[in-house]
């Protein structure tokens, strides 16, 4: 899988808006300026604003302009996966030659590479949509995400 210096930009600054809001809900969100969520995970500002924008077009993100402004998430960081993320920004997940794989169509010794594409897909979404904004802002993983990694081969 390939992610787009946009998506990585995307959901280290949701992390950083979930880091800076109240996880328990009893307080009004914080917003943070663009240049703090810049600053605090080294994005170039210019591209974060556009990337913010994306977010905000997509529900994900509130934005409020003046002294008190900023961005804060629109939802709970809970309720927003990783994958809503990377589909707002870069489109659906797993395309071959920006095509989705249900619409490819493969013959003869090939034809079992359309299964394949799907089952990756299916596989990308159960850990993308199971891991929240949340889990990442607050390291906590989910055990499925943590028995992945636990294996070495994992890393290579």
């Amino acid at each position: 899988m390939r992610l787009s210096a946009r998506v990585d930009y995307a959901l280290r600054a949701m992390a950083e808006l979930a880091a800076a809001a109240d996880q328990d809900g009893a307080a009004a969100p914080s917003p943070m300026t663009a240049e703090q969520v810049a600053k605090a995970q080294d994005i170039p500002p210019k591209f974060l604003e556009s990337i913010l924008l994306q977010l905000r077009r997509a529900g994900l993100v509130h934005a409020q302009r003046g002294p008190d402004g900023g961005y804060w998430l629109a939802r709970p960081a809970r309720e927003i996966g990783l994958g809503q993320v990377i589909r707002a920004i870069d489109g659906p997940l797993a395309n071959v030659r920006g095509q989705r794989p249900e619409d490819l169509g493969y013959s003869g010794a090939a034809a079992a590479l359309q299964e394949v594409w799907i089952a990756l897909r299916a596989s990308e979404r159960e850990i993308l949509d199971l891991v929240s904004i949340h889990d990442v802002a607050t390291g906590k993983l989910p055990d499925r995400v943590r028995d992945l990694t636990a294996d070495p081969a994992a890393w290579a």
